[in-house]
This record gives C-alpha cells, sequence and structure tokens, in this order.
C-alpha cells in the first residue's frame, strides 16, 4: 500500500515535501487552484465511500443467513439485537468524529507529539466506556428489551444475541477512534482496509457459524464479536507502527505523557465529546419521533416510511465519504491556520457533495421503483411508498447541506455550534410535525422532515462565517 507516510506535514517538508501551512491538508504547491485539489478529496473520499459499501451488504447477510431457518424469530432476534447496538454504539460516534478532528488539525498543525495524544486520549475513554457497557449489561438488556417490546420469543433471540455482542464493546468503541486517528493523517485506504477486513470475517464467520455449525442468532453474535476483537488488533497494530515512526521513535515518552495529561486539553477533548454525543441524541431523537408519527398513522404507513428510510441510509453513506473527506482536509487546514486552504477545502468537496446529491436524485428517479421492490413483495406496502418516492428524490439536494457542513464543522471541532444548530433543527422539526401532520397526514411527516434536514443546513450555516474567519493566524 503506497500512502502518504504518517508524518505530519511539517515533518514532511524537509523531505521535499510542502507543508499543509502553506498549501493545503497534506500536499500540492501554494494557492494550488487546479484539478489537484479534486484528486485530493477523491483520494479521501473514493476509500471511505467504499467502505461504506460493505456495512449494508454485511447487513444484508445477517438477515439472509437467519432467514434460511425455520422460524421468523431468528430474523426478528436478529434486527431487534443490531438495532439495539446501533443506538448503543451511535451513542459513542464522537470516539470517532471527535479523534478525527483533533487529529487532522495536529497534522496540518505538523504538532507529532499531540498526533500521538490525539489517539491515546479518545482510546483511554474507548477502553473506559466499553468496560462500562459490559458491566452494566443486565440493566442495558432489560432496559433495551422493555423499550423495544417485541413478542416473548423475539426477545429471547435479541437476548441470546446481547449477551454475546455485548462483550464487543471496547473492541468496537476502540475500532471507532483508531478509523478517527487513520482518517485525520489522511490514511483513507488503509481505513478501507480495516473495515473491509472487520465486515469479511464478519460475513465469512456468518456463513460457518450459522449454516455450517448451526449456531442460529448466537452465531452471528459470536461472528460480530470476533471481527469487531480482530479489526481492534490489527488496527492497534498499524496505528502503534504509525506512532513509532513519528519523530521521536516511540510510542511513550516523558514529554508524550505531559501532553497525554494536559488539563486544557483533556477538557477540550470532553468538550467536544459531549457536544457530539448531546447531538448524536438529538438526531436520534428526531428519527425516533418520526417513526412514532408514522405509528401513529397505521401499520401500512409506518412499513411504507420504514422502507423509505432505507433510501435515506443509501443518502446518508453515498455522502458520508465527501464529509469524511471535508472533515480531514478543513482540520488540517484549520490546524496550519490558513484560511485560502479551509476556503478551497470547503468548496471542492461542496462541488463535489452537490454533484453526488444530484447524481443520487437522478438514480432515484430511474432506478427508486426497482428498489423498492427489492426491500418488500406486498403490493400495499410497495404502491404506499411509491406514493411518497418524490420525498426521497427531493431528499439527497437538501441534506447534502447538512452533511457537508457537519464534516466541517467536525474537522475544525467546533461543536458547541453544532449541537447549538441540532437544537433549533430539532424544535423546528418539532413543530413542524405538530401543524404539519395532523392536517396533511404522512405528506405533513415528510415535509416535517424536509424541514428538519434544511434546518440543520440552514442554522449551521449562520456559524459558518466566525467559523471560517477564526481560520486564520492570530494577529500579533
Amino acid at each position: 500500500m503506497t500512502e502518504t507516510p504518517d508524518r505530519p506535514p511539517s515533518e514532511r517538508a524537509s523531505a521535499g515535501q510542502p507543508a499543509a501551512g502553506r498549501s493545503g491538508a497534506g500536499g500540492g504547491r501554494p494557492g494550488d487552484q487546479s484539478g489537484d485539489w479534486h484528486r485530493r478529496v477523491w483520494k479521501l473520499a473514493g476509500p471511505i465511500m467504499l467502505a461504506n459499501l460493505t456495512t449494508p451488504l454485511l447487513g444484508a447477510v445477517d438477515t439472509a443467513v437467519v432467514g434460511h431457518l425455520p422460524d421468523p424469530r431468528f430474523i426478528g432476534g436478529v434486527a431487534v439485537g443490531s438495532l439495539i447496538f446501533s443506538f448503543l454504539f451511535w451513542g459513542f460516534g464522537f470516539l470517532r468524529m471527535g479523534t478525527t478532528g483533533f487529529t487532522a488539525q495536529a497534522f496540518g498543525a505538523g504538532d507529532t507529539a499531540e498526533l500521538r495524544a490525539a489517539l491515546l486520549r479518545p482510546l483511554a475513554l474507548a477502553a473506559v466506556f466499553g468496560l462500562l457497557i459490559i458491566l452494566l449489561q443486565a440493566p442495558v438488556r432489560i432496559f433495551a428489551l422493555w423499550a423495544v417490546d417485541a413478542s416473548a420469543a423475539v426477545s429471547g433471540e435479541t437476548a441470546v444475541y446481547f449477551d454475546v455482542r455485548v462483550w464487543s464493546a471496547p473492541a468496537t468503541l476502540a475500532n471507532f477512534t483508531v478509523l478517527g486517528w487513520l482518517l485525520g493523517v489522511q490514511r483513507a485506504r488503509t481505513a478501507l482496509v480495516l473495515q473491509i477486513v472487520l465486515n469479511g470475517i464478519n460475513i465469512v464467520l456468518d456463513l460457518i457459524f450459522v449454516l455450517g455449525f448451526g449456531w442460529g442468532v448466537a452465531g452471528v453474535a459470536w461472528a460480530t464479536l470476533i471481527a469487531e476483537v480482530s479489526a481492534a488488533l490489527l488496527g492497534a497494530t498499524i496505528v502503534l507502527h504509525s506512532l513509532g515512526r513519528l519523530p521521536g521513535g516511540q510510542v511513550f515518552g516523558g514529554q508524550d505523557l505531559t501532553r497525554l495529561m494536559d488539563r486544557g486539553r483533556l477538557l477540550a477533548l470532553f468538550k467536544v465529546n459531549a457536544d457530539i454525543f448531546l447531538r448524536t441524541i438529538m438526531l436520534l431523537l428526531a428519527f425516533g419521533v418520526f417513526t412514532s408519527q408514522g405509528a401513529g398513522l397505521g401499520d401500512l404507513t409506518l412499513a411504507g416510511n420504514a422502507v423509505l428510510l432505507q433510501f435515506q441510509t443509501i443518502i446518508s453513506h453515498g455522502l458520508d465519504g465527501l464529509a469524511h473527506a471535508a472533515e480531514i482536509l478543513v482540520g488540517g487546514a484549520y490546524g496550519a491556520k490558513n484560511r485560502r486552504t479551509f476556503r478551497q477545502a470547503v468548496l471542492v468537496c461542496g462541488l463535489w457533495s452537490l454533484g453526488a446529491a444530484l447524481l443520487l436524485s437522478l438514480f432515484f428517479i430511474v432506478a427508486g421503483q426497482a428498489i423498492i421492490a427489492l426491500f418488500t413483495d406486498i403490493a400495499a406496502v410497495r404502491q404506499f411508498a411509491e406514493d411518497y418516492l418524490w420525498w426521497i428524490i427531493l431528499s439527497p439536494l437538501v441534506s447534502v447541506w447538512s452533511f457537508l457542513l457537519d464534516g466541517v464543522f467536525i474537522g475544525a471541532t467546533r461543536t458547541a455550534a453544532m449541537r447549538n444548530a441540532m437544537v433549533l433543527s430539532l424544535i423546528c422539526f418539532l413543530a413542524a410535525a405538530w401543524l404539519l401532520v395532523p392536517a396533511f397526514g404522512n405528506h405533513g411527516l415528510w415535509l416535517s422532515f424536509t424541514l428538519f434536514m434544511a434546518a440543520r443546513a440552514v442554522t449551521m450555516g449562520l456559524y459558518y462565517p466566525a467559523l471560517e474567519r477564526s481560520a486564520a493566524p492570530v494577529a500579533r
């Protein structure tokens, strides 16, 4: 793998490569406005998009292997168990996002001591949170099964799945951190390899444990546990090797330990992580309200909206790669205090994001009905989803800006603005749903959701000018 060395730009400059502070996050000529910027964006975004594609593939395999078992409770057990861990682990997504922002800034600034600390601090948090999840697994399981309120048969299989997979918590959270650090040092292809290894092992073990050994739902959970631990061990090996290559040649030195425990930087880490956590909880609340409102309109509406939300998942996977590229490039430019590079990163990522959104909308116009047919063969649900498909066709063009700005603000670690913007957007969504759903039914619900995504972009956009002004050296 011939990827950019892990040394920060200021260190690479001595080897004949320009520093990020002069040309941008990771190379190019000073003030380069050419197609090299586009190459740089896709060098980062391409591998991330490919990595994202492996996640829905894994979900499809999980469903398919238990779908060959003789009772539908097995599918329900895996589905509910996966949902529980998605919500549980998604709440700790700040370990990935915050790590990318701090790492990208240290990389852009050429601060090798902070590059080490930017990995080790969140890794320590990942270990603590992972162990807490294991210690509190009994009350967490009881609450989760109560909240889902599935049938006794499905709840029994979900408990089997939970009792195995919960032991993967430290490895899963460590993988979040390692992924964030690799993206921050612009090693997107290495991150892709880790995701392929993780999901590849999971898929192979799914087939062996469930179809070969007949372990049922427990087999799916064991496959995930082993895959997460394997990826964590591989990721640890890679990052320890990378840290050893940084100037100083050691992972733990006296100065590194001093930096690691720096009170100001620890407080900044906790503040950023708390902001992202609160923002994520509010986002989950919005989707929960959307699902609840749909359920209140009837089972057909609930089922049809569930199909259409799969399209929103496709949108997020499609646009996240460019949002991650914005995180990395903006973070590097922000750390280097280079406003010109900051603007260029936002502009190029924005242009490609708009292009990707247009392609997604066109794709849904052409293939939307066929995709709906893949998700369900129930005629009433298919017809219902087709009637509301045009909201999904519109969604990429509205959602793209909130995805992009999320990446910009995470890269600059301006998470308080993200948190505040999400508060305002959630209020907008709840008010819109309260007014529009009684009047227009499910169309009112989808209009409320569209306004929510637009409000996220508008509110973050109001904070953007101040963010851009701060991406410049402080006058002395």
